[in-house]
């Protein structure tokens, strides 16, 4: 069985890609950043998610706090005001570039070919790294940078989420049997753990569900 390296963040959306990546055939390698994010409840969110789909679990410490500048890994006001116009605070610079070269690292030295992101670009929060133009960008990049590709074996970045709404992504989890329970979306949770319902995350979730017409799960304050 071939492998794939799955982004696993712990959210909704990452744990439908990492389903997806197994529905193919793949044999799951997760690899989950600890960032210094100030949502960390969604590490144990991605442990969970990978003891049900994953092969192997890699969790890698990269403090992003060292760079500030995003507030969720700087001391700056989550927004609860709705999902606006413009790329928001939440935004974590060079992220998903940053994200993606790890797992292409991990790949490399895994043999594995293909690597999975959960990036939508339908019902967003505007994020430039998610776009589909930066994917395609990513993957054609990977096969300069790297000895497989120069040996041309190389590789596939995967998607599968990118043109897909909430509810949609919603109405995949149900479809794949997850249990949605497990993911944590939220940007900026109540100690207790529970999600505060306002942040974008938040709100794009619970959209999700809603127009979707499926139960929600999430524990809201």
């Amino acid at each position: 069985m071939k492998s794939a390296v799955v982004l696993l963040s712990g959210g909704l959306d990452s744990m439908v890609c990492t389903a997806l990546a197994r529905e193919a055939g793949f044999a799951v390698i997760a690899l989950t950043i600890d960032y210094g994010q100030r949502h960390r409840v969604e590490i144990e969110a991605a442990k969970a998610i990978a003891a049900e789909l994953a092969e192997r679990h890699v969790v890698l410490d990269l403090d992003l706090r060292a760079f500030g500048g995003s507030a969720l890994t700087a001391d700056i006001d989550v927004p609860k005001d709705g999902v606006g116009e413009g790329i928001p605070v939440t935004y974590v610079p060079a992220r998903n570039t940053i994200f993606l070269s790890l797992a292409l690292g991990l790949a490399e030295a895994s043999g594995a070919h293909d690597l999975y992101i959960g990036v939508n670009a339908v019902d967003y929060s505007g994020y430039p790294d998610c776009r589909p133009e930066f994917i395609a960008a990513f993957q054609a990049l990977a096969n300069l940078a790297t000895r497989a590709g120069s040996e041309g074996q190389g590789f596939t970045i995967h998607a599968p989420l990118a043109g897909m709404t909430k509810a949609d992504i919603a109405r995949e989890a149900a479809r794949l049997g997850l249990d949605a329970g497990l993911s944590h979306s939220c940007y900026d949770p109540l100690p207790d753990g529970r999600h505060c319902g306002r942040c974008d995350a938040c709100r794009l979730r619970a959209k999700g569900f809603a127009d979707a017409e499926l139960r929600d799960p999430t524990a809201y304050a």
